[in-house]
């Protein structure tokens, strides 16, 4: 039986490749299970400067898989799957370096938040989102209920999320689900070129780029000004701080080490 999940270094950079093509790659325990040791390993190694997560197959996530909704220990099987899940999207929203998430093909349930979890989100022109949760009496989970509002805005959120319309990949991008449309026969290569770049930057910088806007609605202005005073001057006294200021005042391109 093949992994659900490849974890792949090249470089600085992590590459998170979903792995069960055969069924969409549709979330299962053994997947939540890898997505969330893959975090946690992440979170502790400091020579990772970059995550790019993609999906093998036909699909990025075409949602959970709806065989363990079924069955007496139902309830219980979905707490397990979706407590994974969502220690996961915790962790990745919190690591102090760039995730980068690719969607193509069917991006359904699960597979919206998942991709949404990153924070650049590009997508192959293929792509088409959709929550579909309704079809089963459910409601949204894996944070995409925070997340929408804040990408495109409660009444769009509202409406994708209660009419069921599917939004394909031109209407992502100009509606602010995603950041960028890649073609899709040649997605895959510019996302990793995409993620690379990143993974050559100033990451505790990007780091604290993150965890600034990350933070900003829960702070006032004055909160968020003292904030970004504060990272500001924590930064000053880095290498890569240095390294640009050199750089720039050399006219020359910066080498970050990270």
């Amino acid at each position: 039986m093949s992994e659900p999940l490849i974890v792949e270094r090249d470089g600085a950079l992590v590459h998170l490749k979903l792995n069960r093509p055969q069924v969409l790659n549709a979330l299962n325990q053994a997947m939540a299970d890898a997505l969330l040791a893959a975090a946690r390993a992440i979170e502790a190694d400091g020579s990772v400067r970059a995550v790019l997560i993609t999906g093998e197959g036909r699909a990025f996530m075409a949602g959970g898989d709806i065989t363990l909704f079924k069955g007496d220990t139902a309830a219980r099987d979905i707490d397990t799957l979706m407590r994974a899940l969502h220690d996961a999207i915790i962790i990745l929203a919190r690591l102090k370096l760039p995730v980068v998430s690719l969607a193509h093909g069917m991006v359904a349930g699960a597979g919206v938040s998942f991709a949404l979890a990153a924070d650049v989100v590009l997508a192959a022109d293929d792509a088409k989102f959709l929550l579909a949760y309704s079809k089963l009496g459910a409601n949204p989970d894996g944070g995409s209920t925070w997340q929408l509002p804040r990408a495109i805005g409660m009444r769009r959120a509202l409406g994708f999320a209660l009419l069921e319309e599917t939004m394909d990949a031109a209407t992502a991008e100009r509606t602010g689900l995603v950041n960028r449309l890649l073609p899709a026969a040649a997605a895959r290569e510019a996302a990793l070129a995409i993620a690379l770049r990143l993974a050559e930057g100033p990451t505790q910088a990007f780091g604290r780029t993150k965890a600034l806007l990350r933070g900003a609605l829960d702070r006032d202005l004055p909160a968020q000004l003292d904030a970004e005073r504060a990272e500001f001057l924590a930064g000053s006294f880095t290498a890569d701080f240095s390294e640009g200021v050199a750089a720039f005042l050399g006219k020359r391109k910066p080498v970050f080490r990270g």
